[in-house]
């Protein structure tokens, strides 16, 4: 190469390329071209910025051009940093709007912006204003040439050593934050008992782990059979997949990759696409499929493979929690079906007192007039719940259920203990286990839907707070329903006298806030069918 010399304005400024026989720099590339490696040249004098460009226009490393931006002062640089945080090496002379300009950069970029990744090389062309010892020690930067000695060969090496580190401390990073957004995402998914909404999670922390993918889908293949495998839910290009089946999404090759991946256990990568694993155990393995152009980096692939990793975990949580909602669901089902077996108007009333409680706890949820007793596990869990509130009438003699007159003292007594056997019964049901579920509140408000609110109710007398707020609502609904309706021993009232009768009872039968909350619904036009 023949000598290249730029001059700035003072002579002592020189940056000088001295002859060499220098490598083609292109022998350095491999593999496709990428998104380019971004180079920052902050100097002060304009020939500085078109040696380099020059010098380095050819340079590809690990199949990456370089994209060039100049600042001819640090303000400019600064504003340029700030829009790019993305930029891989600076190429910084110290001395020029003031004589410590660049160390001034140096600091705001470290301790300023934070930015620990990119490589800073500091270029002087003189090297008394900033000497190198002081500097190295007091600055965090990573090389320091005087221009006097950055030949094309030593600027072609000062760069690609630069764009490896950053290469290296940017894998690191990203590995970092990846875990981190794993973590994060097993703790909350964790948390999901429904398999949509831990679908959308998975597909949604998937593609902030990985920005550039063109966009992801989950999918759930019961027993191997992949035919029968239906988009659970998609994010980006896939985004109006959820529901379909995954052969009318994808080209026949990409669906034979998936195929592939699941006979061999094992995620199977492309260059236009991945595909991982969920090692599940029910209801069979699921897949992950990612489409984007270039295929994912190796630091990506081993981040979604911990991601599903970890993810399988909570895929077989969520399943096997869905397996005890339905079989909670079918318990109560089986109660209520008993209990209507022995009264005739059971069967519609328990459906009515569902809709009406569940409508209830939405309300009060609302109005947070309750604080935080009205969550949306409480209000997921009522409407069921509630439909097990007369269970215990299974107990009582036929001749006092179906008597079409008025109960007599003794039978009266009779009849009343149907709220603590009911909550005996569902007691007993919901087993040892922890938590809040359908029986243990069907218990809940079997035991408590007939205590009043000033404390003369039965079974125990309980007043005000320390009735359950979940036999609060319940009692609300099933006097007005069972008001509003015909029974063997009474005719049906008017929906005004009964709604007068409910705010008279409020503050004496009733909880005032629910009160509150049934006629707000009332006056919307009642709970959905």
């Amino acid at each position: 190469m023949s000598d290249i010399q730029g001059r700035s304005q003072d002579e002592d400024d020189d940056l000088l390329f001295a002859d060499e026989d220098a490598p083609d720099p292109s022998s350095a590339t491999s593999g496709p071209i990428a998104a380019p490696w971004k180079l920052l040249i902050v100097d002060d004098d304009p020939e500085v910025h078109a040696i380099t460009r020059v010098v380095l226009n050819d340079v590809t490393f690990d199949g990456r051009r370089l994209q060039f931006l100049s600042a001819h002062s640090g303000g400019e640089a600064r504003a340029i940093l700030k829009d790019h945080p993305d930029i891989a090496a600076v190429l910084l002379d110290v001395v020029m709007e003031t004589e410590d300009a660049g160390l001034r950069l140096v600091h705001h970029i470290r301790e300023g912006l934070g930015n620990r990744r990119v490589r800073i090389i500091l270029r002087t062309g003189q090297p008394g204003q900033a000497p190198e010892r002081q500097v190295i020690v007091s600055y965090d930067i990573n090389d320091y040439k005087a221009k006097s000695e950055l030949t094309a060969q030593k600027l072609f090496t000062t760069t690609v050593a630069a764009l490896r580190s950053y290469q290296h401390i940017d894998a690191i990073e990203r590995n970092r934050q990846g875990l981190e957004a794993i973590v994060d995402a097993a703790g909350t998914l964790f948390e999901q008992r429904c398999m949509d909404r831990f679908a959308v999670g998975v597909v949604e922390r998937v593609a902030a782990l990985l920005p550039r993918a063109a966009g992801a889908f989950l999918c759930a293949v019961p027993d191997g059979r992949f035919r029968e495998a239906v988009v659970l839910c998609g994010t980006g290009v896939f985004a109006e997949a959820t529901g379909r089946p995954v052969g009318a999404v994808l080209p026949d090759a990409a669906c034979a990759d998936i195929a592939a991946a699941l006979a061999r256990g094992r995620s199977l990568h492309r260059d236009d696409h991945s595909v991982a694993l969920f090692q599940t155990q029910s209801p069979g393995p699921g897949a992950l499929f990612i489409a984007g152009h270039g295929g994912l980096p190796e630091v990506e692939r081993r981040l979604v493979e911990i991601f599903c990793s970890r993810m399988s975990v909570g895929f077989d949580n969520v399943s096997l929690y869905e397996q005890l909602r339905l079989a909670q669901i079918a318990t109560v089902h089986a109660l209520g079906k008993l209990a209507e077996y022995k009264d005739e108007v059971t069967g519609e009333h328990v459906r009515r007192i569902g809709r009406w409680a569940t409508a209830i706890a939405r309300e009060l949820q609302a109005q947070g007039s309750v604080g935080g007793d009205a969550d949306d596990r409480f209000c997921e869990l009522i409407g069921l719940a509630s439909m097990l509130h007369d269970v215990g009438k299974v107990a009582i003699p036929d001749q006092i259920l179906r008597k079409p007159g008025k109960l007599d003292p003794e039978e009266i007594i009779q009849m009343r203990e149907h709220a603590a056997i009911g909550g005996r019964i569902l007691r007993d049901a919901s087993g040892p286990v922890g938590g809040r579920s359908y029986l243990s509140m069907g218990a809940e408000i079997a035991e408590s839907h007939h205590e009043k609110f000033d404390g003369t109710g039965y079974p125990h007398g309980l007043a005000g707070d320390a009735i359950p707020l979940s036999g609060r609502i319940v009692a609300v609904a099933d006097v007005y329903d069972a008001l509003l309706h015909r029974r063997p021993y009474k005719e049906a009232w008017e929906l005004a006298a009964v709604v007068d009768l409910i705010r008279a009872e409020s503050g004496r039968h009733f909880d005032p806030r629910v009160v509150d909350a049934f006629v707000a619904v009332l006056e919307r036009g009642g709970p959905e069918a």
